[in-house]
C-alpha cells in the first residue's frame, strides 16, 4: 500500500511517498481502508523527532482517519467489514490502510461525509477529555480557549457553547476573531492589539482555560482565572519551562492540570469514545456542531499540508485525500 513516512527528523520535506506491508487487524482492532486522514500538530511534532510514538504504534505519522472497515479481529463484535467510521489512531492515518483498536472507532455522523468525518477523532476526543472530563465545565462558566482558529479551537468553542458556557477566544488577526464569533464565541481576542488578562478580569475571569501555547501564557492564564479556576494545558507551542510564582495557587484556590492523548492506554480512550457517543454525537447528527475545514490535500502532497499547518494561516481542519 502507499504511505506518507518520515525519512529523518525535519521540516515537511522529510515527508515522502513509500510502499508498505498492509497492516493485519490484532486482538479487538479493526483495519480501515483510509478515505481521508487529518492533519494534526502532533503530527508535525513526529516529524521533527519530538513526539515518538508510543511503544506498538506505527512509525507512520497520522492520528484520525475516515473510511471504510475492511478487515476485523479476534474479539471484535460491535462492527462489521463494510461500516463506515472515523477512529482515533495510534498512529499510521497518512497510508491507504491502517489498525486501530475497535473500541476507538465512531459513526460516520448523520449527513457528514468522510471528509468531513476525518477530522473529528483527534479534536474532539482532546477537547471532551480535558475540557468536560477533567476540567469540569459547567453551564454559564466562564471559558476562555487559545488559539480559538485552531482544529482545537474551532470544536471547543462550538461544544462549550453548546453545552451552555460563555464561550471566550484568543486569535491572530481580525478574519480570525470574526470566524470565532461565528462559531459561538462571546468574544475574540486579537492577541496582537489586546491583552486577554485584562479582557478576562473584566469579565470577572475565567472559571477554565484551555491553553496549547505555554511558555509567557502560562503565568499570563493564572492571572486572568477567576478565583477558584481551573488551568487545562495540553500543548506548549512556545516551550514548556517557565519561572512561575505559586503562591496565588493556594491563595485563590486555583487548579493547573493538563493531559495529552496518545501515550493514555487503549481503556482510557475507549472511554473517553463512549463518553463521546452519548454526549456528543448526538449534536452533530442533527447538525447543532460541525466540524470547520480548510483545505484539502492529496496524500503525496502531505508536505504542503504541514507548511499550511506551520503557517498558522489555517481556520479549522486541514486533510489528505488518501481514496
Amino acid at each position: 500500500m502507499q504511505a506518507v513516512e518520515i525519512t529523518k527528523p525535519g521540516g515537511p520535506e522529510v515527508l515522502a511517498l513509500t510502499e508498505r506491508s498492509m497492516p493485519e487487524p490484532a486482538h479487538d482492532q479493526v483495519v480501515i481502508k483510509v478515505a481521508y486522514a487529518g492533519v494534526n500538530r502532533p503530527d508535525a511534532l513526529q516529524r521533527a523527532g519530538l513526539y515518538n510514538p508510543p511503544p506498538g504504534a506505527s512509525d507512520l505519522p497520522g492520528l484520525e482517519a475516515a473510511g471504510e472497515i475492511t478487515a476485523i479481529g479476534a474479539g471484535v463484535t460491535h462492527l462489521s467489514v463494510g461500516d463506515q467510521v472515523c477512529a482515533l489512531l495510534p498512529g499510521g492515518g497518512y497510508a491507504e490502510y491502517v489498525a486501530t483498536p475497535a473500541a476507538h472507532c465512531l459513526p460516520v455522523p448523520d449527513g457528514l461525509t468522510l471528509k468531513q468525518a476525518a477530522c473529528l477523532p483527534e479534536t474532539f476526543y482532546t477537547v471532551w477529555s480535558n475540557v468536560f472530563m477533567r476540567g469540569g465545565l459547567q453551564a454559564g462558566e466562564r471559558f476562555l480557549v487559545h488559539g480559538g482558529s485552531s482544529g482545537i479551537g474551532t470544536t471547543a468553542i462550538q461544544l462549550a457553547k453548546a453545552k451552555g458556557a460563555r464561550v471566550f477566544t484568543t486569535a491572530g488577526s481580525d478574519e480570525k476573531c470574526a470566524a470565532c464569533v461565528a462559531l459561538g464565541a462571546e468574544q475574540a481576542i486579537n492577541y496582537r492589539e489586546a491583552d486577554f488578562v485584562e479582557t478576562m478580569k473584566a469579565e470577572g475571569g475565567a472559571d477554565l482555560i484551555l491553553d496549547m501555547v505555554g511558555g509567557p501564557y502560562i503565568q499570563r492564564n493564572l492571572q486572568a482565572l477567576a478565583d477558584d479556576g481551573r488551568l487545562v494545558q495540553i500543548a506548549f507551542l512556545q516551550g514548556p519551562k517557565v519561572e512561575l510564582n505559586l503562591v496565588q495557587l493556594m491563595t485563590r484556590r486555583l487548579t493547573m492540570t493538563g493531559s495529552t492523548l496518545r501515550p493514555q492506554s487503549d481503556l482510557a480512550k475507549a472511554r473517553i469514545a463512549d463518553q463521546l457517543r452519548e454526549h456528543v454525537w448526538p449534536l452533530l447528527n442533527v447538525g447543532t456542531i460541525a466540524p470547520v475545514m480548510d483545505q484539502e490535500f492529496a496524500l503525496a502532497d502531505a508536505a504542503a499540508a504541514h507548511a499550511r499547518m506551520e503557517s498558522s494561516a489555517h481556520i479549522g481542519k486541514i486533510v489528505l485525500k488518501v481514496a
